[in-house]
């Protein structure tokens, strides 16, 4: 009997299928407004200096610095100038010009006086003919105006390749008036569920029927890692059904992943059709997770997980989101040491993956370690990674653990 492989070795059997994924990746170019998690391809550089042009941060007015150096002062008003004002306007010395939030700063003017430091004297909020505004704040040269190119200059790299681009940096791309990107091109990956007890969610069960958590957990965890789903499909255990279900996955896919099926029961039909076609059904001394098989099906890599909703999670978490991530551009998730909050106990010969939550006194377990708690499994936000040779671990006990 062989014996079952220990998960560095099985992470390292998956990494070495999953290479050719990870080769110089395709680049496309997609909308700005779909560009949302997508990983910039190359450096964005941008072809406008930030601001466009000098305006003003304040409503109030605009004012040569020298002439509000000593105040309380009048000063004539000689102008308007709202936000997206398209006539340039020159200012006067010994004048104010009232002035908008991001209207563009009157050549001559130096500094803008907010409004809240001044006050009309003569004239109306909607008639300036004739108006005088008091000063009664002094400002510098400089204060509230916006010069053109003082947050990016023409040129200056607006986003680093390799960045996965969030709303702050889409708001930078089209402040810049960047209307597309070059992005990585995304992993094409299948989720196939197995199982006759298996229902969608929303509709209703029949006795002995459960509600397939595996096909939305890892179709999200799919996309969390910067592929997408080319197909998500549920299949019942007719081997006929499920090889159908299969090519279909093949055709459309760079990988395919699959819950259920591999165990040693009866009925186990991800064994039974992958087998003939060049799979590996292995064991890995791990818990949950134990069950895993790989193979590489009309030349697309294939990777299968145990059913159980906790297993699943696990098995991608440990084997399949660092590789997944890689081929993305996406930096791993951090994997670090935390003190243990309460005593634990393990199984010897298996390392043991317990859901736990971290807090200020360390980390804990959530709830037992039984491959069906998916509600439990929810209240994590770690793994704890108990080692093969551990039976019991004190409180206070630095463990490691991954980021879920």
């Amino acid at each position: 009997m062989t014996p079952p492989r220990s998960v560095e070795e099985h992470a390292e059997h998956v990494n070495r299928l999953l290479a050719p994924l990870s080769a110089e990746p395709d680049v496309e170019t997609v909308l700005l407004a779909d560009a949302a998690g997508r990983v910039a391809a190359t450096d964005i550089r941008s072809e406008v200096d930030l601001p466009l042009f000098r305006n003003s941060q304040m409503d109030g007015y605009a004012v040569r610095a020298a002439d509000v150096a000593r105040v309380p002062v009048a000063l004539e008003v000689t102008g308007d100038v709202p936000a997206g004002h398209e006539v340039p306007l020159t200012l006067t010395p010994g004048t104010a010009i009232r002035i908008m939030t991001g209207a563009p700063v009157p050549t001559g003017a130096d500094a803008i006086v907010p409004v809240e430091d001044t006050e009309l004297v003569l004239g109306r909020d909607d008639d300036l003919a004739g108006a005088v505004v008091e000063i009664r704040r002094a400002r510098r040269r400089g204060e509230f105006v916006r010069e053109r190119g003082s947050d990016l200059e023409r040129g200056d790299v607006l986003v680093r390749a390799g960045t996965r681009l969030a709303a702050r940096h889409l708001a930078a791309l089209a402040a810049a008036g960047v209307s597309s990107v070059a992005v990585r091109a995304r992993l094409r990956v299948a989720v196939l569920t197995t199982g006759s007890e298996l229902a969608a969610p929303g509709r209703g069960v029949r006795f002995g029927q459960v509600f397939d958590a595996n096909g939305i957990a890892l179709a999200a965890l799919v996309e969390e890692s910067g592929a997408m789903v080319s197909l998500r499909a549920s299949s019942s255990d007719d081997p006929a059904a499920f090889a159908k279900v299969l090519d279909a996955a093949l055709a459309a896919s760079d990988l395919v992943i699959t819950s259920g099926g591999i165990s040693k029961g009866a009925y186990e039909v991800v064994r039974e059709v992958l087998l003939p076609r060049g799979a590996e059904v292995t064991t890995v001394a791990m818990q949950p997770g134990g069950p895993q098989a790989t193979g590489v099906i009309d030349g697309v890599p294939v990777l299968c997980f145990p059913g159980n909703p906790v297993s699943t999670q696990v098995s991608f978490a440990v084997f399949l989101r660092a590789p997944l991530r890689a081929a993305a551009g996406l930096p791993p998730l951090p994997v670090r040491r935390v003190r243990l909050a309460e005593a634990v106990r393990s199984v010897p010969g298996k390392r043991q993956f317990l859901r736990g939550r971290v807090a200020e006194d360390g980390v804990a377990p959530v709830s037992g370690p039984s491959s069906h708690l998916v509600a439990a499994m929810a209240n994590a936000d770690v793994l704890i990674d108990l080692p093969e040779e551990a039976e019991a671990i004190e409180a206070g006990s630095d463990v490691t653990v991954w980021t879920l």
